[in-house]
């Protein structure tokens, strides 16, 4: 693992008191990470967190970290409490291989924002606990939590809005890793024009190094399912991971993962409208995991990230093969 400080500490802000809003004046299709905790359902902007990377918030009495690392693709929450102590985390300027790397506030132990392991520190060797969350669209965040609220313009400077190392104003209407998002390479010498990684994974010739990539992790197994591969089997993948049944669903609003322990069945067909799917003599939306006659599968704790930095973490054996 490469570690190596590529802009200064706190250049670029995290969020430490989010203030929330009914509506989201941005574009529909905007992406959002998605909380929800005994019914508290919050969404966090990720146009947002493009300058920002990092909320630290509390949701429902849960000390949570809402992280987004643009390079990596990757978002993650995680629980704040670490041994009874909660921390707060921001944004070191360091990256591991091409990830974030976090560090806390209290003891400024730095972390690996994909994996939620402290590198070095008064806590190395400790790991964040990730909670159940979600990737989405803004209008199917709102369509699902009609009372849900959505993080409002954090507002000030970030490095990411400029061109050099020093905070700037930031503009949200700009989007500083669009052209990132849709070249070929990938990693921080991609992003800045200056050269970027070789992917070499053995047996991965099928995957590229960013498609999107849910990685999961049950009872010490970690398994990465990528978008392509749900949506070439229909949209929907069962599997095992752990001691957990699992599905996987890819819909016009994401991918997203659900327990099916506690129901008789695990086979859903796929409705064609792009996000429900039939079992059980019902309909069930891919997106929120709830039945049209009211009944709802648990989301399981996941990471949304690029197939690269999933490979970086776990390696080839890693990803799900149908």
């Amino acid at each position: 693992m490469n570690v190596r400080q590529v802009i200064p500490k706190d250049a670029i802000p995290s969020v430490d008191d989010p203030q929330f809003v009914p509506s989201y004046d941005g574009p529909s299709d905007d992406e959002v990470i998605v909380v929800d905790i005994e019914g508290t359902a919050r969404a966090y902007p990720i146009r947002y967190l493009h300058y920002h990377e990092i909320v630290n918030d509390v949701v429902a009495g849960v000390p949570v970290a809402v992280t987004w690392c643009p390079l990596c693709g990757s978002a993650v929450v995680y629980d704040r409490r670490v041994d009874g102590q909660t921390l707060e985390f921001g944004v070191s300027g360091k990256l591991a291989d091409d990830d974030l790397v976090m560090y806390d506030r209290e003891t400024d132990s730095e972390w690996k924002q994909s994996l939620g392991e402290c590198l070095a520190g008064e806590l190395q060797g400790a790991s964040l606990t990730v909670l159940p969350a979600a990737v989405t669209t803004w209008d199917a965040f709102e369509e699902s939590n009609p009372d849900g609220r959505v993080m409002a313009p954090p507002g000030g400077k970030s490095e990411a809005a400029g061109e050099g190392d020093d905070p700037e104003p930031i503009d949200y209407d700009l989007e500083p890793y669009e052209r990132y998002f849709e070249m070929d390479g990938f990693g921080l010498g991609a992003h800045r024009g200056t050269g970027g990684r070789e992917w070499d994974a053995d047996g991965l010739d099928s995957i590229d190094p960013k498609d999107v990539v849910l990685g999961l992790e049950r009872d010490g197994e970690a398994v990465g399912v990528t978008a392509d591969t749900v949506e070439s089997a229909g949209g929907v993948v069962s599997l095992d991971v752990g001691d957990d049944r699992v599905v996987v669903f890819a819909t016009d609003a994401g991918i997203h993962a659900f327990t099916t322990l506690g129901y008789s069945f695990d086979s859903f067909d796929p409705v064609g409208d792009g996000r429900r799917f039939s079992a059980d003599g019902t309909h069930w939306d891919g997106a929120t995991g709830v039945s049209e006659d009211g009944r709802s599968l648990d989301r399981v704790p996941a990471r949304r990230l690029f197939a690269f930095a999933w490979y970086d973490d776990h390696g080839a054996d890693a990803f799900y093969r149908a």
